[in-house]
C-alpha cells in the first residue's frame, strides 16, 4: 500500500475487552520503531488503575503510552479534549521518525481522531446540562436514555446507559442543532482524515473462550486490589468518573451490604461481557478493520506473524 506523503501513517488496534489489545500493540511498537497512544476512556484517569485494567511497567515493555494516567477524578474531559490531544501526539511521534500505534477498546475515541470528527464546534449550554441533569436526579438515567432512543436511536445503541455524561450531550447536541448526533458524525466522515490508516482487529475464534479471559481477568482484579481500590474511590467523593467505568459502581451494593462480594463480582463479570459484546458490534461496522482470530489451538508466534505480515504490506 502506497501512503499517501500528505498523510501520516497510523497503526490502529481496536477489539473488545480482554482481548489482548495492549499485547500486540506492544509487539508492534517494539518491532517498527513505534509508540502507543492509548484509546481507553477511562485509562485517562488516575486512582482508577485495577478496575480498567492499565497495562503495568512490565507489560508496556519499555514502549512508550501516552494518555494514561493524565487526569484527576474531579477533572472534565471530553471527546473533543481526546481528540486534540490525540492529534498532537500522533503528530509529535511521527515528526521524530517513530510510528503511532493508536490501541484501545473506546470506538468513539478513536473514531474522532481518524475520522477527524470536530465535536468542539458545537458550543456548551449550561442551561440545558443542567436541566438533563435535573430530569437523571428526579426520574433517573433510564429517563435520558429513553429520551435519546427517541430522538437519536443509533447514537443511544453505542452508549452504556449508566454513561450520563455522554448521554447528556448527546440530548444536548440535539437541542441545539436541531439534528443528531449520527448526522452531525456522517457530516464530519466526509471530510479527509489526516490519516492513513492500517486497522487491526483482535478477537477470538469462540466467544466463550473470550467470556472465559474475561471471567478471569475479574477474578484477577479483585486478587490484585480492586475492592480497595474501588472503596478508596468511592470513599473520596469523586464518584461521577468511577461510576462511568465498569469494575466501581457494581460493587456499591456490596458496600452498603446489599449483596454478597461474590455476586457483585458475578456483576462485573456480566457487565464486562456486555460491553464486550456493544464494543463488538461498534467496530465490526468497520469495514476497514482486518481482523485476526485467536483460539486456545492455535499457534501465538504464527498469529504475530499474520499480524506483521499485514503490516508489511502497509508500511
Amino acid at each position: 500500500m502506497k501512503i499517501e506523503d500528505t498523510k501520516i501513517p497510523l497503526i490502529v488496534v481496536v477489539g473488545p475487552t480482554a482481548s489482548g489489545k495492549t499485547e500486540i500493540a506492544v509487539e508492534i511498537a517494539k518491532r517498527y520503531n513505534g509508540e502507543v497512544v492509548s484509546a481507553d476512556s477511562m485509562q485517562i484517569y488516575k486512582q482508577m488503575s485495577i478496575g480498567t485494567a492499565k497495562p503495568t511497567q512490565a507489560e508496556m515493555c519499555d514502549i512508550p503510552h501516552h494518555l494514561i494516567d493524565i487526569l484527576e477524578l474531579s477533572e472534565k474531559f471530553s471527546v473533543a479534549d481526546y481528540a486534540k490531544l490525540a492529534h498532537e501526539i500522533i503528530s509529535d511521534i511521527h515528526n521524530r521518525g517513530k510510528v503511532p500505534v493508536l490501541a484501545g477498546g473506546t470506538g468513539l475515541y478513536i473514531n474522532a481522531v481518524i475520522k477527524d470528527i470536530n465535536f468542539s464546534e458545537i458550543q456548551n449550554d449550561d442551561s440545558i446540562r443542567e436541566e438533563l441533569t435535573l430530569i437523571s436526579q428526579e426520574f433517573g438515567k433510564e429517563k435520558l436514555y429513553e429520551m435519546l432512543i427517541e430522538l437519536d436511536p443509533q447514537e443511544a445503541s453505542t452508549i452504556d446507559k449508566d454513561n450520563i455524561p455522554r448521554l447528556i450531550r448527546a440530548l444536548e447536541v440535539c437541542r441545539l442543532t436541531g439534528s443528531t448526533m449520527t448526522e452531525y458524525k456522517k457530516k464530519n466522515i466526509e471530510l479527509p482524515s489526516r490519516y492513513q490508516c492500517l486497522k487491526i482487529g483482535i478477537d477470538y475464534k469462540n466467544r466463550s473462550e473470550l467470556y472465559d479471559r474475561i471471567n478471569l481477568r475479574v477474578s484477577m482484579m479483585v486478587e490484585d486490589g480492586l475492592i480497595e481500590e474501588a472503596k478508596e474511590i468511592l470513599q473520596s467523593g469523586n464518584i461521577q468518573t468511577a461510576m462511568q467505568a465498569i469494575g466501581y459502581k457494581e460493587l456499591i451494593g456490596y458496600f452498603d451490604g446489599e449483596i454478597t462480594l461474590q455476586e457483585a463480582t458475578d456483576n462485573i463479570r456480566q457487565s464486562s461481557r456486555r460491553y464486550a459484546k456493544r464494543q463488538l458490534t461498534w467496530f465490526r461496522r468497520d469495514e476497514e478493520v482486518n481482523w485476526f482470530y485467536k483460539s486456545a489451538v492455535i499457534d501465538m508466534n504464527l498469529y504475530k506473524k499474520n499480524i506483521f505480515n499485514c503490516i508489511d504490506n502497509f508500511i
